[in-house]
């Protein structure tokens, strides 16, 4: 696999000042926890399942889950587990047969049971699994998920990963969130080699309190999830080795007849042929979803969980790595830079402290090898327009 790898190459030529790397579901974990971009989630039920994984995967997917939680009926689980099964050795009898490529697949299960009863029933295609996401996760909810995840490793003899979904009330509430906060750090932390990547389940957050938020407005607009997203980056996402990837949370879309506030994209950075490109994403409400990426970054988050394939795109675009952030990054990184000191950027518009900045540059030029740099005059407008399907 690889980010924008669906583009031919004279295009990524044009738009990548280094293109991005190349990985596989048996990469490292380090550079798959920042290579997962926009996982796009699907119900298991799906009757065509594993054709809209293949067709996803075509269009720039790189990790999908494959959900038998909240997104299907209670009344239908034991069917979606039936279809998975299906649909999951169709996909590794068509990966077998024509060398396919897939993403990284996880399955989102509601009890640890489905974990070692799904990787029995599957035999020799949980070869196509990466692992299970982990829905509500504390500390004693989370452990016998981790458990069952390690002994149906054990017994496929092949490596699986947990995505836990921090999403319980006991992480909302302010009277229990340090205590359920220091718990999943220990459980996490117990299991790191398992763990890919920490998910935020923000829409359970909004329904202890009866709340959701317009599309004008991002998840850190509302301030009792952007609280909390606050307190999870600072216990779990440090960049002191004791961190996760902690991925951004989903955008819940849904078009509305009337704009209550005005677009948030500037005109500017659309002039030209790609104004067509801003009404569009206004006219979806992906205007909303560009700034909540932004956002995103801005506070320790990378990766988003995305229920519609119109946002796998924006997410990957704004993952892709300035050429000015890349050359600031470099700069701090250079070896003779080892004992400190402030420079001034290459660009001429900034200080770069190599000591405070140090953590940032790491973590950017990991993003550099997952996405990519971009040219000098590429902005992600033109990453966007570059890797819309015919006919978008």
């Amino acid at each position: 696999m690889r980010h924008f790898g669906h583009i031919a190459p004279e295009i990524r030529n044009r738009l990548f000042h280094t293109e991005p790397c190349e990985f596989t579901a048996d990469s490292p974990a380090s550079l798959l926890s920042v290579a997962l971009g926009a996982t796009l989630y699907s119900p298991a039920t799906r009757p065509r399942l594993a054709d809209d994984v293949v067709k996803q995967t075509q269009r720039g997917v790189a990790s999908m889950v494959l959900c038998l939680e909240d997104s299907i009926d209670d009344a239908d689980v034991v069917t979606g587990e039936e279809n998975l099964v299906a649909q999951l050795s169709l996909l590794a009898a068509r990966e077998q047969e024509d060398d396919g490529q897939l993403p990284l697949l996880f399955i989102r299960v509601r009890h640890a049971a489905q974990i070692s009863d799904l990787v029995r029933r599957l035999g020799p295609a949980a070869r196509v699994l990466s692992g299970f996401v982990v829905p509500k996760f504390t500390e004693e909810r989370g452990v016998p998920f981790l458990e069952a995840l390690t002994a149906a490793e054990a017994a496929s003899g092949r490596r699986l990963f947990a995505m836990p979904v921090l999403e319980s009330p006991e992480l909302l509430h302010l009277e229990t969130r340090a205590d359920t906060l220091a718990g999943i750090a220990r459980t996490v932390d117990k299991y790191r080699d398992r763990v890919l990547a920490l998910r935020l389940g923000v829409t359970d957050f909004c329904s202890a309190y009866g709340l959701r938020r317009q599309p004008d407005m991002t998840a850190y607009d509302v301030h009792l999830v952007a609280s909390v997203i606050a307190d999870v980056v600072n216990v779990l996402g440090r960049a002191d080795g004791t961190g996760f990837t902690v991925t951004g949370p989903v955008w819940e879309y849904f078009r509305a007849q009337e704009r209550m506030f005005k677009p948030q994209l500037r005109n500017s950075p659309f002039l030209g042929r790609a104004e067509e490109l801003r009404t569009t994403l206004i006219e979806h409400d992906i205007d909303g979803l560009l700034r909540e990426i932004a956002l995103d970054r801005a506070n320790g988050l990378l990766g988003k969980t995305c229920i519609h394939p119109s946002h796998v795109l924006p997410v990957h675009a704004l993952s892709v790595v300035s050429h000015e952030e890349f050359s600031d990054a470099q700069d701090i990184l250079r070896p003779e830079r080892g004992g400190g000191g402030v420079l001034r950027s290459a660009y001429t518009n900034k200080m770069n402290e190599v000591k405070p900045h140090r953590a940032w540059a790491e973590r950017t030029l990991q993003r550099a090898k997952a996405f990519g740099v971009a040219n000098e005059d590429v902005s992600f407008v033109e990453l966007l327009t570059a890797g819309l399907p015919e006919g978008s």
